[in-house]
């Protein structure tokens, strides 16, 4: 049955299926709402579509924020600490440790997350595999926009760009190229 789609519509429906089953809920609470039926039965419908539309926002924001993960390199967030072992370079680090997170952006369009605590840089290509954990990741920063951290994602203009910073960390002990 895979083959009867293209992997283009399934990597789209893939990216948009936590958006699409909040879609659904929402639509199943409008349905029930306008049936002509008890205040208890009316009630449960605009539940529904209270608890579709709460999904619904982080879920477009993850949606957009997803670019993929057929890069190179593998993506682990486990307790706070973000691991990636790519074909060439690796590392891990915590997010406790985290002190600048900014985003790279080559001439060839190679897009990729550079974080950077007081003693190592950790360049992660945002189209790893896993890179879609590092949203709820990047999410528990303090003071993280993360539509700046999503609009940056999508821009296609070059260069770095700095999306968060840890308040008091010295930006002169913190490198951001190599």
């Amino acid at each position: 049955m895979s083959g009867f789609f293209r992997p283009e519509a399934i990597a789209a429906v893939t990216r948009w299926r936590e958006v699409l089953v909040a879609a659904a809920i929402i639509a199943l609470g409008v349905w029930i709402a306008a049936k002509p039926a008890g205040m208890i039965v009316t009630g449960f419908g605009y539940v529904l579509i209270g608890l579709g539309a709460v999904v619904m926002v982080p879920a477009v924001r993850r949606a957009r924020f997803f670019n993929g993960g057929d890069g190179p390199g593998v993506v682990q967030i486990d307790e706070g600490r973000i691991l990636f072992m790519g074909p060439e370079t690796g590392g891990a680090m915590a997010l406790d440790a985290l002190n600048v997170l900014s985003v790279r952006r080559s001439r060839d369009g190679a897009t990729a997350w550079v974080l950077a605590d007081a003693t190592q840089l950790l360049v992660i290509p945002v189209d790893a595999a896993g890179a879609d954990a590092l949203f709820d990741a990047f999410a528990a920063l303090p003071g993280l926009n993360l539509d700046k951290v999503i609009a940056s994602v999508q821009s296609r203009t070059g260069g770095s760009q700095r999306l968060w910073a840890r308040p008091g960390a010295s930006a002169s002990r913190v490198a951001l190229t190599r």
